[in-house]
Order: structure tokens, then sequence, then C-alpha cells
């Protein structure tokens, strides 16, 4: 049977260790859902928890001057859960960029598919049942998971055909359909989740945060490229420059990973099939192993 789990959450909330949990209990393997992890040489900024007891795939898929797209996710995610299926293993996505796990779960329209306006007059000349049947064939999860305004609106399902067609013809495209899919989300008070953020990023410059942004600098990665604007590097940019201290940036940096986690959350509020826990309150981990157990068997 083809299971997916997905945990998720805002950042500092404990995704990636209950990850390994479920991993190490339920014969799994961790693919991970951060955006900013994605990147060579930037480990302690980022948050790489590294080594881990079981297997992580997504972290360090490319350099830092390299263009890394919602759709280039895909691909790596999609490889990897189809291998780990095949090996009767359960992918576990651990992450909370929003985006990567909407990609995912609800379609393909912010993969950045340009239109195909060749494809779109041919399909404009079909009548609502073609178009609907036309979508069912090509990718029948995609037109399941449409309400019945979607169904019944003909530009949406052009738009959900053409990504289909244009990802099969880029990429080889095969849509993920899990058999069971479970969406786990941690979460907390924002200041209790403020506090370990804060804490996080003062181990973070203990651990050699500096160092690392010197180096990423001393081999020719500025501060114009998109993974140096990352939160965790784009505040050293003032203090590089002498232009501001070391307590300058650890508050910017807190403060920035403040609003990363407010952004986070509006984000994954909209996400409705999540099943939500508190980290704050006792016992969650054990609710959340029951809860994973109950759907995997």
């Amino acid at each position: 049977m083809k299971r997916l789990l997905i945990i998720t959450g805002p950042t500092a909330s404990g995704k990636t260790k209950l990850g390994v949990r479920l991993a190490q209990m339920f014969n799994g393997e961790l693919i991970s859902a951060d955006s900013r992890q994605v990147y060579k040489l930037m480990d302690i900024g980022t948050g790489k928890d590294l080594p881990l007891p079981v297997p992580i795939w997504g972290l360090d898929l490319v350099k830092p001057d390299q263009e890394f797209s919602v759709a280039d996710w895909f691909k790596v995610a999609q490889k990897k859960i189809f291998e780990l299926w095949k090996k009767d293993k359960l992918p576990i996505i651990v992450g909370g960029t929003g985006f990567y796990l909407k990609a995912l779960i609800n379609g393909f329209d912010s993969l950045g598919v340009e239109p195909d306006y060749k494809l779109r007059r041919r399909l404009e000349k079909m009548s609502l049942g073609e178009l609907q049947e036309k979508l069912s064939q090509v990718y029948s999860q995609r037109y399941e998971e449409m309400n019945q305004s979607d169904k019944n609106n003909p530009r949406r399902l052009i738009r959900a055909i053409e990504v289909v067609q244009t990802l099969k013809k880029k990429s080889g495209f095969k849509s993920i359909k899990a058999d069971k899919l479970l969406l786990i989300g941690l979460k907390a008070q924002k200041k209790y989740l403020y506090q370990k953020i804060d804490q996080r990023v003062e181990k973070r410059i203990r651990a050699g945060s500096e160092k690392e942004v010197k180096g990423l600098l001393k081999k020719g990665y500025g501060w114009d490229l998109k993974a140096m604007t990352a939160t965790g590097y784009k505040e050293w940019r003032e203090y590089f420059k002498g232009e501001e201290d070391l307590k300058e940036v650890i508050q910017r940096w807190q403060f920035d990973e403040h609003n990363y986690l407010r952004r986070q959350l509006t984000f994954l509020k909209k996400m409705k099939l999540i099943k939500w826990f508190s980290i704050q309150k006792g016992g969650f981990e054990k609710q959340i192993v029951k809860l994973v157990k109950s759907w995997y068997d």
C-alpha cells in the first residue's frame, strides 16, 4: 500500500525530531520540505540537524548560486517517494515550506508552468463534459480533489490539464497518488516558539554561523544571490560591511525568524487536511504515535 506521511508546522516546532522517531517506528525515511536546506555549504544558518539516525533526502541539492524552484523540489520529492514505495518504505515529508507542500498535495498551478496557448485553443473548443473527462484521464487525483465549482469551471479545468501535460513533457511527470495520506501539524503559542527561536539563533551563533557566512563570501557567493537572502544569512550583510555589531545581527536574525514563523502559520492554516497537535501539551508525541499506528495499520 502506498502511504505518505507529512509532518509540518512553523519553524522551531520539532518537525525533524518527530519525523526521526516515526521513521524508526514505521520503516520510513525522511524527505525535507525546507527551501533553505536545499543549498550546499549552508548548514548552520539553515539548521541542518545532521547526522540523523535515519536517511533524510532533499538536502544539499544545489550550490548557492544555482536557481531552485518549487518545481525542482517537486521533481526530487516525486522521484524519492516512488523509490521508497518500491522498497515498501514509508516516505515522511518533514518541513514548513508551504509552497512545497501545496505543490505536493493540491496540484500544480504553483509550479510556474508557462501558458501553452496552442493547447489552450484546442481545449477551448471542447465542451465542459469533455474537459472533465480529459482531466480525469490525464490526472484523476487532481480532478477528484476539485470542488464542484472548479469541476464546472472550464478555465480551471483547462489550466489543470495544461499544467499536467506540460510537466509530463518536460520531466516525465507522474502524479503522486498515495493510497493513504496523513498530514500532521505541530503548533504552539507564538510566545513559546519565539523563545525557542531566540535560543536556537544563539546556539547557531555559537556553532559558527559567522564563520560559515564568511566562507561563502570568500568563495564568491555575493549578497545578491537568492540563497544569501535567506533568513540566517541576509542578517550578516551590514555586519560584514562594518555597519553593525554582532548584537544587532542576533536581534535582526531573531526578529526575521519571528516574522517567518508568522508567515508560515498564515499559510499552513489554509491547509485544511492538517491534524494539529500542540507541542506544549504533555504526551502529544504519544498521541501522534497512536494516530500514525492506527493510520499505518
